[in-house]
């Protein structure tokens, strides 16, 4: 069943209505939260630390984010404009990307209010997901009366391409493991990748190692870098085992694990070598490259044979 085709000037008329208005965040800026957004990123910076601490500035949207059920303070205006776009056929959504300024540290304490605005919705446009339209938020973060940041997400709302279930290239790509994303941010890294050496950043001013790769240093804010190679040991810091959902170029359970690496930083890879449910933090592992298809190569870690309990 068809749907009726959706006048782009009827969706002019959402940008610049308010999406929300003075809703508050959750919680009050904190140190725990702090404490694990900088585990889980591997981000040392004593900024960070101390009585005198301030939040990483990415956290920004973190402090805003309303759950999996609250949304209090959201307008009518969002949920008229997706209802439309839903009406029209273009039900799936993607987060494409995010825009952020940083106006102001956020220190433990902080309470956090927020209104957005809908800012640009694009003409349809056809991507290889589907056809649909691009829909621009706009945040302001405040501390009482004084803003502290702006966030813009953009997502697209479409409908999905129609894919040829017979055709057999679309068969093969499907059981092919994805591709990795190649900028030009880490390019250098990819290309150490095909000469079967792991590379990992080093920032020119202070020395200090960073992975993943990123444009500038996380510890003193350097944009000159170069490289060392990574002796491949490791130990396993933590890890997860997929069972569900199933892939064609996967072979579940398999282990994901995040790797220490002697040198100090941490990577997410595949553990080989064992059974995935005998993968245990603590293991140590070694780096060794895996051929998944005829075009690319992947850095994985195997349990090596000193591993605690010899299980290999």
């Amino acid at each position: 069943m068809g749907h009726e085709p959706l006048a782009y000037e009827k969706l002019k008329t959402f940008e610049g209505r308010v999406a929300a208005t003075e809703a508050e965040g959750l919680d009050p800026v904190n140190a725990p939260m702090i404490r694990h957004w900088c585990e889980a990123m591997g981000d040392a910076n004593p900024a960070y630390q101390g009585p005198d601490a301030i939040a990483p500035p990415t956290m920004l949207q973190a402090w805003t984010m309303a759950g999996l059920t609250s949304y209090e303070g959201r307008s009518p205006a969002h949920d008229e404009l997706f209802a439309l776009l839903d009406g029209a056929g273009y039900t799936s959504v993607v987060a494409t990307d995010c825009e952020q300024e940083y106006l102001r540290p956020l220190r433990p304490g902080d309470a956090i209010t927020y209104d957005s605005v809908i800012e640009s919705i694009s003409p349809l446009k056809t991507t290889k997901l589907g056809t649909g339209h691009f829909i621009t938020t706009r945040m302001n973060v405040r501390v009482g009366e004084e803003i502290a940041g702006t966030h813009r997400f953009r997502i697209l709302k479409y409908t999905p391409a129609k894919r040829s279930s017979n055709s057999g290239a679309a068969k093969k790509d499907r059981s092919r493991r994805p591709r990795p994303v190649v900028n030009r941010d880490n390019a250098g890294f990819w290309e150490g990748v095909a000469d079967h050496r792991l590379l990992i950043q080093r920032c020119r001013a202070c020395e200090t190692l960073r992975f993943p790769w990123l444009p500038g240093c996380n510890t003193c804010g350097g944009q000159e870098w170069d490289t060392v190679e990574a002796s491949g040991e490791g130990t396993v810091y933590s890890y997860v085992v997929m069972h569900h959902p199933p892939f064609p170029a996967f072979d579940p359970p398999y282990a994901v694990g995040l790797i220490e690496l002697a040198e100090g930083v941490r990577m997410v890879s595949n553990v080989v070598g064992v059974p995935s449910d005998k993968v245990r933090i603590g293991m140590p592992v070694r780096l060794e490259f895996l051929a998944v298809d005829e075009e690319l190569e992947l850095p994985v870690f195997r349990v090596t044979d000193d591993a605690e309990g010899g299980e290999v």
